[in-house]
């Protein structure tokens, strides 16, 4: 008797660490399907794509939000929150108020051309997921390199994919998308700024989102271009969406 309880014990053991190694290799049961448009989806997922969304609004881009099929590298809102900032914190508007121009009160104060442009940075040709793109590894690019994309603004970025080390083993481990804005194509290595995919390959009804890590990043990825472009351009009356 002691011995089959000693025999069961170990079989429910291996049929755990079988569970375990199902779930770490598959990553999770997770259902990547959204059972709506990409806009619907980011006004769904309020925490942390709400202000994402109004943007959306803003840069009269919500045709292509909701009918056309392309890859969206998803900001979180902090990201917004981040550039805007106050005038006691470094941001657009400390800059603004600095500067002795007004500061952003609500979101449509700002010109829908920038936020279309700052937007599309973000926004890529074509539904891939993670297995559609190459491997890279971003200490050793000379032999993975990633590969170049152009964004709807005809802006240059890298996109590729990071193999992860397994058991010493190099490559066999997870795998992780990895998105790096290249702010001048005729210096295509230098200064990147590269952001991790927290989450890929959700699939709303058009397009395919991969959802950013949280960085500390700038929206379009120069907050002084940005800043820049909005000093220019100056600011509309203040309506109805508040600068979060």
């Amino acid at each position: 008797m002691k011995k089959l309880i000693v025999i069961c014990a170990a079989f429910l053991l291996v049929l755990n660490a079988c569970k375990r190694d199902e779930y770490y290799i598959d990553g999770g049961k997770a259902n990547p399907d959204y059972p709506g448009n990409m806009l619907e989806y980011l006004q769904a997922k309020k925490v942390p794509f709400d202000t994402v969304a109004q943007i959306v609004k803003l840069a009269g881009l919500e045709k292509q939000f909701t009918t056309e099929d392309f890859t969206f590298f998803a900001f979180d809102d902090d990201v917004i929150k981040r550039t805007i900032g106050t005038i006691r914190t470094e941001g657009l508007n400390s800059f603004l108020y600095f500067s002795g121009k007004d500061t952003v009160k609500t979101l449509d104060q700002i010109s829908p051309v920038i936020w279309r442009k700052y937007l599309q940075r973000y926004m890529f040709k074509g539904a891939n997921r993670l297995r559609d793109y190459p491997q890279i590894d971003l200490g050793l690019r000379t032999i993975y390199p990633g590969a170049l994309y152009y964004d709807y603004n005809n802006d240059v970025s890298n996109i590729g994919v990071v193999f992860g080390d397994a058991n010493g083993v190099r490559y066999i481990g997870y795998r992780q998308l990895w998105l790096s804005y290249i702010p001048d194509i005729s210096k295509p290595n230098d200064n990147w700024t590269s952001i991790a995919v927290a989450s890929s390959d959700i699939k709303p009804t058009n397009g395919v989102v991969h959802a950013l890590a949280y960085t500390g990043s700038y929206l379009g990825f120069n907050r002084y271009e940005f800043y820049n472009d909005v000093y220019t351009t100056g600011l509309t009356p203040s309506a109805t969406t508040t600068a979060k």
